[in-house]
């Protein structure tokens, strides 16, 4: 059985990649030190539950080199609901400021991390198993994301603040 990220991808969704994670995860925390057996290879190990007590075996090779793939399996399907939700929040009407905000990082860094999954979209598009974006399909996130410098674009076409920081500047009567 392979264990890297894009063999497991298909198989798990973000949910039940999360659970097989957990349930492996649980394990190697509670399997004691020293209860390591560096000869399994796969299935379950035989821990300090013995083999009737899965939840105190410690991880075989075969599934501490899943537990690895999964927590990047992970983290891809969550960067690709991520930014779903960053089109989202830009075809409401989310600026990139707030958008930036919502990330934790700066407007410039979110637009250039979308623009960058964009693009990923399009190349992945001839990827077996993968369904990408064809060019006649590529144009509408684009047009949704912006352009620097552009009303709605990390510039947001008003200067270094964008519009936030003029809605800040009129309230105070600067």
């Amino acid at each position: 059985m392979s264990t890297t990220p894009d063999d497991l991808d298909g198989r798990f969704t973000l949910l039940t990649a999360v659970a097989r994670y957990d349930v492996l995860r649980t394990r190697e925390a509670l399997a004691g030190p020293g209860d390591e057996d560096e000869d399994e290879d796969e299935g379950e190990g035989a821990g300090a539950g013995g083999p009737g007590d899965p939840e105190g075996a410690p991880l075989a090779r075969g599934e501490a080199l899943e537990l690895l793939a999964l927590g990047e399996v992970i983290a891809r399907k969550a960067l690709y609901g991520r930014q779903l939700s960053v089109r989202s929040a830009r075809r409401v009407g989310a600026s990139w400021s707030q958008i930036g905000a919502a990330l934790g990082t700066t407007k410039q860094a979110a637009w250039e991390a979308h623009k960058r999954w964009i693009d990923e979209q399009a190349e992945r598009d001839d990827d077996p198993g993968h369904w990408g974006w064809d060019e006649d399909a590529i144009a509408a996130p684009h047009a949704l994301a912006g352009e620097p410098g552009e009303p709605g674009g990390p510039g947001e076409g008003e200067g270094p603040e964008g519009r936030e920081g003029r809605e800040g500047r009129e309230g105070k009567g600067v």
